[in-house]
């Protein structure tokens, strides 16, 4: 099955209020953070406070720019977007960064692995052309759209090079009513190189965070390759392993190759599903103090089924939670190259206006209380990947897994 997945999560989530937590308040174990509180005496004034913040140069420089920029002033959000983006980056902090609408909502979007739309990856290219390509059995695909088809205008309007891919995007969604709420689009076919239009209702589209399948060689074995934690994947990888134990499986590799994170809570979740006990990981903040997060009894697999996870320079954040709790508690191998190092939490807080930004809110250590960032994880078993694509590290996870199997029946 050819699975298309457009954005890649660079951070792990952990949670956040303010309101609007991106559309993802309904997943459970979100932190609430309250950072629009007054100080609790009014007589505490502000520049007695260390961490209130003076606004009167701003203010200042905004009074004289008004009264004396040469021509117009660009629109108020803008210059109150630059201002924001100026105050996170000077927090010196690469994961703490600004999102304007269009860019939020596709990144809620991809954490809630759901959205309303046609169904529809989108790229822009080399003529700066914007190329559709549909999931199988989307409303697009049912309408007649097919890869490589070039979008041509959105309920009438021209699609132009110059468009932010974000936008586009977000134009291609929306709410999912009983009235059949749509778009019409405009494509050049690539069949017929014809211009043809098309009105196609919303839908719920699932962007699936987990495939897996039993190995074709090996009858025995299991594979689930987890391509991101959104809040749906607990629930798939509870799928998945109930659907591999029917098949007959006696062993598990799971794959966080290329895997750069998610949600941490689900990464928890996951973890505490292959755990029978011990730490998962260790949250630190200055906020919050210390939070050790401890694996329920129980797993969804025999504790003693072989457990292999394969891991490369591109498994970070919340792959590492996982990775990291199931090796120092000493219930999987890993195998292949050294993990990316990414040891810290962001949290998201959306803002009245659509918009989000984002803050480095905690570190997080594995349970052996080793700092990950910047340091990654160091396999059981390295491997150097083959230059001509061969499975090298799939391959030594069955060599393994064979193993461990000759020795439990001797």
């Amino acid at each position: 099955m050819k699975i298309r997945y457009s954005q890649p999560l660079e951070l792990v989530v952990r949670g956040a209020t303010v309101g609007l937590l991106l559309g993802l308040v309904f997943a459970a174990g979100f932190f609430t953070r309250d950072i629009m509180s007054s100080p609790t005496t009014s007589s505490v004034r502000a520049q007695d406070d260390p961490t209130a913040l003076q606004f009167t140069l701003l203010d200042e420089v905004h009074q004289l720019v008004v009264n004396n920029f040469y021509t117009e002033l660009p629109p108020n959000q803008q210059l109150q977007y630059a201002a924001i983006r100026g105050y996170l980056g000077a927090l010196g902090d690469p994961y703490s960064f600004f999102n304007e609408p269009p860019v939020a909502r596709s990144e809620s979007d991809a954490l809630a692995g759901r959205y309303g739309g046609i169904g529809v990856e989108i790229k822009r290219n080399v003529l700066g052309e914007i190329e559709l390509f549909p999931y199988p059995d989307s409303p697009a695909f049912r309408a007649g759209i097919r890869d490589g088809d070039i979008l041509l205008a959105i309920n009438g309007e021209p699609v132009t090079p110059e468009q932010n891919l974000d936008v586009i995007r977000q134009a291609l969604r929306g709410e999912v009513t009983d009235s059949g709420n749509g778009v019409e689009i405009t494509v050049r076919s690539i069949a017929s190189n014809e211009e043809v239009s098309y009105q196609i209702p919303f839908e719920e589209i699932r962007i699936p965070s987990v495939l897996w399948r039993m190995l074709p060689d090996e009858p025995l074995i299991g594979y689930i390759n987890i391509m991101s934690f959104t809040s749906r994947t607990p629930d798939e990888i509870s799928e998945a392993v109930n659907e591999l134990n029917e098949q007959g499986m006696q062993a598990l590799i799971l794959d966080l190759r290329n895997n750069s994170g998610g949600l941490l809570q689900e990464s928890i979740d996951v973890a505490d599903a292959f755990l029978e006990e011990g730490i998962i990981v260790i949250e630190q903040s200055r906020v919050s103090g210390e939070v050790i997060e401890v694996a329920t009894e129980g797993s969804i697999i025999p504790p003693d089924m072989p457990l292999i996870i394969l891991v490369n320079d591109r498994t970070a954040s919340a792959s590492e939670v996982v990775a990291g709790a199931l090796q120092q508690n000493d219930r999987a191998l890993l195998i292949g190259q050294r993990t990316r190092g990414k040891g810290s939490v962001q949290y998201i807080f959306g803002l009245s206006d659509g918009s989000s930004f984002r803050i480095t809110g905690a570190i997080w250590l594995t349970p052996n209380r080793t700092p990950l960032d910047g340091v990654g994880l160091t396999p059981d078993i390295e491997m150097i990947p083959d230059i001509n694509g061969r499975e090298v590290e799939l391959d030594e996870a069955i060599r393994q897994i064979r193993e461990q199997i000759i020795v439990a029946q001797d």
